[in-house]
């Protein structure tokens, strides 16, 4: 990869991970409602997750993927389904205030797997090797793209994540938590929107 693809790869990973979407509406919601330190795990399943998503796609499945109509379709809405049932439970709780001890961060794990389902991740996962990963250095041109995309991502979803803990100094009243919950299920139905806009 030359120097000039590693800059365009680097300031297309920051606009892809910095920008709004499900994976940072989720964990600002996580900050707010549990704080940055609970909110790690989610953080590094976002990252790890991702990046291992992006060199799986760019090294075995990107063909397969470009190729069928079918599984993108599938995996879009199947994705939708998932992202707009996620939106319902985060702007109907009422935060750590509501009394239910039902509600937690995300895991690793299930941050980690929630990127297969993610639209948006598969959207960026597709098109990323085809720009970024050559044929005849594939694993290291997969490995780099992977490697940007884990320190970037780490970046993002902290920015996320303590922007919504800063803001349980101004939601510390369980009408503010719930109104907050309510804007960020909004927030994840509108990228629901959006992708199927594109």
């Amino acid at each position: 990869m030359t120097y000039d693809s590693l800059l365009a790869l680097i300031g297309l990973a920051f606009t892809a991970a910095f920008t709004p979407g499900p994976n940072n509406a989720l964990v600002a919601s996580s900050g707010a409602n549990f704080g940055y330190r609970s909110t790690l795990p989610h953080i590094l399943g976002i990252a790890l997750g991702f990046s291992f998503m992006v060199f799986m796609v760019g090294f075995f499945l990107g063909a397969l993927f470009e190729q069928s109509q079918f599984m993108r379709e599938i995996l879009r809405w199947g994705g939708a389904g998932l992202l707009l049932y996620i939106a319902w439970k985060i702007a109907t709780s009422g935060g750590l205030s509501s009394g239910t001890n039902s509600a937690r961060p995300f895991h690793f794990i299930e941050a980690a797997g929630f990127q297969w389902v993610n639209p948006k991740a598969w959207a960026m996962a597709i098109a990323i090797p085809a720009q970024f990963i050559t044929g005849e250095n594939q694993v290291l041109s997969a490995l780099i793209v992977a490697a940007v995309f884990l320190v970037v991502g780490v970046s993002s979803a902290s920015s996320w994540a303590l922007a919504g803990q800063a803001l349980t100094r101004w939601i510390n009243t369980a009408d503010r938590l719930r109104w907050f919950n309510v804007a960020m299920g909004v927030m994840i139905a509108g990228c629901v929107v959006l992708i199927f806009l594109e």
